[in-house]
């Protein structure tokens, strides 16, 4: 069953913000979200005090939780939310920010994430995941998304024919999108060749199949747009959202995501189709997670992400501009952070700060968000459809 929802005319997001990524850092989370929240104040020219609303998405912020990290950082929001949803917590956080917007409950919302990268925090973090990953998993040898992934990889590959080339292209045009990129970790260009004899990690993973993790924190407001033109920040137009959560649990493996169930509503309420997409940003902790997504939301039918790689190119110039930042896969991963790098990348080609990696006359743009895996799949979905202000 579907509701009417109400669209967020009026409602905006801006001042994209991110603190340049570290492969590791002695500072806790507490410090990269603090030096977010002082960005965007610079950034916006606003008092801290006129930022009413927040919304934090961090896995090292432990044992504090966002009404901690008020204390920590002098604030005293009238509306506050947590969102623990990995990947999907960029566009999960954007959309019940224009909410509370839209509702009056807050004028102007910071969403934050941020996480710290100390030498032992990647093995904590997934071996206390979740209980799936204590109970199920981690017991027989298999801690982390790794061995997860390779079997979702396995499978798609044997159902549908992609192959490690079809992979390797996306992965090979997202490092050339990084390239251009100076807050990406990975600094080489990647040709397919080294994609194809890099180490096996987890077969039929690979080492360029995989993200760094590292440390940092990505940020941006939602405001009226009345507000924004007010400070004179450029800003991006909400077009529609979605998020769905443990769709299609009945699944032996994951082959789908959420997505699926709700994109007629995703386009409908934009008043687009895909082909009105100019640009997409993509949560790719694994190549085959961006394949689903192309198929799910609409870019080609299920199977058929393969070959829809072998007919378009992916660079920021190209048929297809896809992870222009170069996505987790070449920028590296900040934890909850990943979730929030696509957002904050469209909001920058959509108001023109792209800079090095701007997508010529980029009007409307995708963000998908996936987060969660617990135990076998992928539970948070969720993807938006922005526009520039005047389109």
């Amino acid at each position: 069953m579907s509701t009417q929802r109400l669209g967020y005319d009026g409602i905006v997001v801006t001042a994209p913000v991110t603190i340049p990524y570290v492969r590791y850092s002695i500072h806790a989370a507490h410090w990269w979200l603090g030096r977010a929240l002082g960005e965007l104040v610079k950034s916006a020219g606003v008092g801290k005090t006129d930022i009413d609303g927040l919304c934090v998405s961090s896995f090292t912020l432990a044992p504090d939780t966002a009404v901690g990290l008020c204390q920590h950082i002098g604030m005293s929001p009238r509306w506050l939310d947590h969102i623990p949803m990995g990947g999907a917590s960029g566009v999960v956080g954007m959309r019940r920010a224009a909410r509370a917007v839209q509702s009056g409950d807050a004028a102007m919302v910071a969403c934050i994430a941020g996480d710290a990268n100390h030498v032992d925090s990647f093995r904590n973090t997934v071996s206390q995941f979740s209980r799936f990953a204590q109970d199920a998993v981690y017991p027989y040898g298999a801690g982390g998304p790794n061995a997860s992934f390779a079997l979702l990889t396995r499978y798609y590959m044997n159902t549908y024919g992609a192959t490690r080339e079809d992979f390797g292209k996306l992965c090979v045009a997202q490092r050339d999108n990084a390239l251009h990129n100076p807050d990406a970790l990975m600094k080489k260009p990647l040709s397919l060749e080294q994609y194809l004899n890099a180490r096996v990690i987890a077969d039929p993973i690979h080492l360029f199949d995989c993200v760094m993790p590292c440390a940092g924190a990505d940020a941006f407001l939602v405001m009226r747009e009345s507000k924004a033109q007010e400070l004179g920040l450029p800003y991006a137009r909400i077009l529609s959202t979605i998020e769905r959560h443990n769709a299609f649990p009945a699944d032996p493996i994951q082959y789908r995501g959420g997505w699926v169930m709700d994109i007629d509503d995703l386009y409908g309420q934009a008043g687009v189709t895909s082909k009105d997409i100019d640009f997409m940003q993509a949560y790719d902790d694994y190549p085959v997670i961006n394949f689903m997504q192309i198929e799910d939301l609409g870019f080609c039918k299920k199977g058929e992400a393969a070959q829809f790689v072998r007919d378009n190119t992916f660079t920021i110039n190209g048929s297809f501009p896809f992870n222009t930042n170069g996505g987790q896969l070449s920028a590296g991963q900040a934890g909850a952070a990943g979730g929030y790098l696509g957002t904050v990348e469209a909001i920058r080609q959509l108001t023109g700060q792209a800079a090095g990696t701007q997508v010529e006359n980029a009007r409307v743009g995708l963000v998908s968000g996936f987060g969660m895996i617990n135990y076998d799949r992928g539970l948070c979905t969720a993807a938006a459809i922005l526009a520039r202000s005047d389109a």
